[in-house]
């Protein structure tokens, strides 16, 4: 057997023995826990999007929501390209009455909808993670979406967020803040091209109303310099905050901000983005497993 390059050693090497016990031993212990039934809850939506990394990190992410949250909302579930058959069958086990879909049958659907628009459509041909702008809303059956990303992980519950799902007459999008302005290109570049943009819009966990994305909107948007070829990892999350910042933005309280360094303390929520992302393992499973592991 070939050895691995020297910097695949490397990385392995340097993950701490710690992070492997909870990530590949704890982790997987989510698979006997019970199904969660009953999220009939259409009012408000769950989308996500996952991957073959990151399904059993999404599982610990609405297990957790919903052994804290009062509502037991609808969700739809997205598969990357690369989602396994393992990886759909154990959602649709876990999940009974969520919705799943698969690029299979999600990726001509949409591109079909994008037709008369052709910055939509490059966009949703060559950026993965345009699944979250394009598909979501493709997709969506309420008036209001529950915008969620795999690495959320919910200690308690969620009372800011909340008071935004349970009031539909609030016009404005809401997100969690970030660490800071994290966008496909400068915020000036925006402005300079005539756009408004709200500071700090993480796309990870929000409530995002239907008639706040047209793709009128996104076509217009993506006219500006140097965007649907800017930063990969947040031309979803620029469009996101271009879109709210039209129609209407806010952002929740500072608990719910992305943090990098410090430990959780006794916030209800955190958002464990790729620079934390051990800390999902090591501070959040650790912390939940005791009870959430439990729901037999």
């Amino acid at each position: 057997m070939a050895s691995l390059p020297a910097r695949v050693m490397g990385r392995i090497a340097a993950i701490k023995p710690r992070t492997r016990y909870f990530r590949d031993v704890v982790r997987p212990r989510i698979l006997s826990t019970a199904p969660v039934t009953n999220t009939d809850d259409d009012a408000l939506e769950i989308h996500v999007l996952t991957s073959d990394k990151d399904w059993l990190n999404l599982m610990w992410t609405l297990k957790s929501f919903y052994r804290v949250s009062p509502r037991r909302l609808a969700m739809c579930i997205h598969g990357d390209p690369g989602l396994s058959e393992e990886a759909i069958a154990g959602l649709r086990a876990h999940f009974p009455e969520a919705r799943v879909i698969t690029q299979a049958i999600a990726r001509e659907e949409v591109l079909d909808s994008l037709a008369a628009y052709p910055r939509c459509r490059q966009l949703r041909e060559t950026n993965i993670l345009s699944i979250k702008v394009f598909d979501f809303l493709h997709y969506l059956e309420a008036e209001r979406m529950a915008l969620f990303d795999s690495d959320l992980l919910f200690f308690g519950e969620p009372t800011a967020w909340l008071a935004y799902a349970n009031d539909p007459g609030r016009r404005a999008n809401v997100f969690n803040p970030d660490i800071a302005s994290a966008y496909a290109v400068e915020e000036d570049v925006i402005r300079e091209a005539g756009f408004a943009i709200h500071p700090e819009v993480n796309s990870g966990f929000g409530i995002v109303h239907r008639d706040s994305m047209p793709l009128e909107w996104i076509e217009e948007f993506l006219s500006i310099p140097g965007l649907p070829v800017g930063h990969f990892w947040r031309i979803e999350q620029t469009l996101y905050a271009l879109c709210a910042s039209r129609f209407g933005v806010e952002l929740l309280p500072e608990d719910y901000r992305v943090f990098l360094e410090g430990e959780l303390g006794d916030r209800s929520f955190r958002h464990y983005v790729g620079a934390v992302r051990d800390k999902m393992f090591t501070e959040g499973m650790r912390k939940l497993a005791p009870s959430l592991l439990m729901q037999k």
